[in-house]
């Protein structure tokens, strides 16, 4: 037998049996859309944290998520389906919304890119804002977004306060903002993609490629994302 191709099967299997347990399939439930904290998933499932515990670290074994540290609090970490392990076997929960809001904490990379990568993807409206904004959007995101044949020329930043409306489907693309706005906007999504602007030292204004990386994670996310969120009382097609 090839050694390799059963290995493979192996794998699959092992998933599929990690997948077989009501509470762990709930956390893959949660976790397809957004990102969430180990505390967030306990909150949500209702789970005590010593089988929270035991559930995660299944999941981790058999590669069907993984943890980041946040880049606001770095005593939190997060954790993130890896989607490619899911391959067919993914659930496809929908939202309804009338206008999708990209939020970062400066409104001046990922929000911007994501809301751009979203317009090409859905009908659905889609605006971007900041819980800190910086006074224009960075010249590196402007620079990716035209290299993949997106367009920024015309993007200006903008506060939250003055761009979120009740029904909004609100997405937070970095740790930061999720964890700035809190209670404020309970039902909300959260992607802890890596802000581009930052060298590994956390400081300086990022490289070409941290762009294109954030670009890549936020297209991937966002192709799972678009559809599955509708129009109130319609489709989006």
């Amino acid at each position: 037998m090839n050694t390799e191709w059963s290995a493979s099967v192996m794998a699959r299997a092992q998933r599929h049996a990690a997948l077989g347990e009501p509470a762990r399939l709930a956390i893959i439930d949660r976790l397809l859309l957004g990102d969430a904290s180990p505390g967030e998933l306990g909150q949500e499932l209702g789970l005590p944290s010593n089988l929270l515990a035991h559930h995660l670290k299944l999941l981790e074994q058999v590669g069907l998520i993984e943890r980041s540290r946040s880049e606001g609090d770095r005593r939190r970490t997060y954790l993130r389906l890896r989607v490619e392990t899911l391959a067919d076997t993914m659930p496809a929960p929908l939202r309804t919304a009338p206008r999708v809001v990209f939020v970062c904490t400066h409104n001046s990379a990922r929000s911007h890119l994501a809301a751009a990568l979203w317009k090409r993807h859905s009908t659905i409206p889609a605006a971007s804002a900041g819980t800190e904004p910086a006074q224009c959007v960075h010249p590196r995101a402007v620079a990716t977004a035209r290299k993949h044949g997106l367009s920024l020329a015309h993007a200006r930043t903008s506060h939250i306060d003055e761009t979120l409306r009740p029904d909004d489907l609100v997405v937070a693309v970095c740790d930061n903002a999720h964890e700035q706005l809190g209670p404020r906007v309970p039902d909300r999504l959260h992607w802890s993609v890596p802000d581009p602007t930052r060298t590994r030292t956390g400081t300086g204004t990022g490289t070409d490629d941290a762009f294109a990386d954030a670009l890549s994670d936020l297209a991937d996310r966002i192709d799972r994302l678009a559809p599955a969120v509708r129009p109130p009382g319609g489709t989006d097609d």
